[in-house]
């Protein structure tokens, strides 16, 4: 426990610290996201106060995230672990993508970014490389210094613990790719209001910590019950959401409205990214709908908003996604962020309280 607690506790004052030293070193210097101009955009003019706000944010979560983890086991001398290396590795991989996407947004002022196909395409290789080497039995060294021996993760759908569903190599590659796609797409659509997406994933990184933390002591290797849990390294997992929560928070501090800075997709595509994968290697994969219910949420806004445009040439929503339709009805943008902080920590409850009922049952 003082590892986890040493671990956010770090990552949330560096990111505490450096989030508005980064802020003003990208405003002293011009460098702003720059916002992509549309028609919807006239409708609630009171986003022009978001002009020349800087952008990239996430590049601050991630180096509190990893400084907050690393620093940790330095501190107590305890060795990282294979899986918690590899949920590192894809929040990275898909936080690179998310950088140069937001690099032609601030530093060459291209609003639209990295092209769409070249997106998707970063991000399949980081989602396959990573569906890949978590199916793999560690070998000790330097990737594996813990030593743990059991792969990651596992072919099967996963509830709390791995089902008879066990899937086929190619088809558990594209439901991995699926799951990071659709988690960090949603995660993205979510950043559109102050501080809505960081507040929404402190709660879901939270509840993964506890999930974890909870799992570690159950592990079937100390115990062999029907409630046991077969999952690798999950107090290393705990640590490094425990590292991303402290990092989320202290971003949060200066994300609120009006925001002094934007994680940018840096930051939203790392989130999705280390969300996946903590339900992934904790074997809760179908938990995430309620882990990260609000991200879900909105994503079907914009799903549906879609589908009705295209079969009736009329819209479901004033604007998706939702809550720039609760904006055209005039609700003010911090009701709306803090109602919807409200459903999330609500989803989540009930995602952790899933989590313990099937324990309780066995």
């Amino acid at each position: 426990m003082r590892l986890v607690l040493i671990a956010g506790g770090i990552a949330l004052i560096l990111s505490f610290i450096l989030t508005p030293l980064f802020a003003n070193y990208l405003r002293a210097r011009g460098l702003a996201q720059a916002i992509r101009e549309s028609d919807d955009r006239v409708q609630y003019p009171d986003h022009q106060h978001k002009v020349g706000t800087p952008g990239m944010g996430g590049a601050v979560i991630l180096f509190s995230m990893l400084v907050g983890y690393l620093a940790a086991h330095a501190i107590t001398f305890r060795a990282p672990s294979y899986a918690a290396y590899l949920a590192i590795f894809v929040t990275l991989g898909f936080g690179l993508v998310g950088f140069a996407d937001d690099y032609l947004k601030v530093f060459k002022q291209r609003s639209m970014g990295i092209r769409k196909s070249s997106k998707l395409i970063g991000q399949a290789l980081v989602a396959v490389s990573f569906a890949l080497l978590a199916l793999q039995n560690p070998a000790p060294g330097l990737l594996n210094p813990s030593n743990s021996v059991m792969a990651p993760a596992s072919q099967a759908i996963s509830i709390v613990r791995d089902t008879a569903w066990v899937l086929p190599l190619a088809v558990f590659i594209v439901w991995v790719l699926f799951l990071f796609t659709a988690t960090t797409n949603a995660v993205n659509l979510t950043d559109g209001l102050d501080g809505l997406a960081t507040g929404a994933a402190v709660m879901s990184f939270g509840a993964y910590t506890v999930i974890s933390l909870w799992q570690y002591g159950q592990l079937c290797q100390y115990e062999l019950s029907p409630r046991c849990y077969d999952v690798a390294d999950p107090f290393d997992l705990a640590v490094f959401a425990a590292a991303f929560t402290g990092a989320l928070f202290g971003f949060l501090w200066h994300n609120t409205s009006p925001a002094r800075i934007i994680m940018g997709d840096t930051g939203s595509l790392a989130i999705g990214g280390g969300l996946a994968s903590l339900a992934i290697m904790s074997k809760t994969q179908l938990l995430l709908p309620f882990i990260a219910g609000l991200f879900v949420i909105v994503t079907l806004s914009s799903i549906i908003q879609i589908v009705v445009f295209r079969t009736t040439g009329k819209r479901f929503f004033k604007m998706a996604p939702l809550h720039h339709h609760f904006e055209i009805l005039g609700w003010h943008e911090i009701t709306i962020v803090v109602r919807f902080w409200l459903i999330q920590g609500v989803l989540v409850a009930l995602g952790v309280g899933l989590f313990y009922s099937e324990w309780v049952r066995q």
